[in-house]
């Protein structure tokens, strides 16, 4: 798992959140269940995987990782393609801006 990146776990984590869980309108916003011990990737295809992680090698997996920033949301397009967005995605009052009303 040498060649496994951060960015490339983050997508696969964000895209497998987005592709389990429906988003209805007015309903609360669910946590993801990301596992311990599992490293999750989104590939050059655009397919996901998990990937059960050892504690072999998580030295040399820190070493190029880094923190996802506090308020970053994750999305895919129309195109297919996995986004992410740092900043502000929710009003005032919780509701999610981007959402239909």
């Amino acid at each position: 798992m040498t060649g496994f990146s951060t960015k490339t776990f983050l997508l696969a984590a964000a895209l497998a959140a987005l592709t389990t869980s429906a988003f209805a309108q007015g309903a609360a916003p669910t946590p993801w269940e990301l596992k311990p011990d599992t490293g999750y990737g989104y590939d050059k295809d655009g397919k996901t995987f998990a990937y059960k992680m050892g504690t072999n090698n998580a030295g040399m997996l820190l070493k190029g990782a880094k923190k996802v920033p506090k308020g970053t949301l994750f999305f895919i397009g129309h195109n297919g393609q996995l986004y992410m967005r740092t900043g502000p995605y929710l009003e005032g009052d919780g509701k999610f801006m981007f959402g239909s009303n």
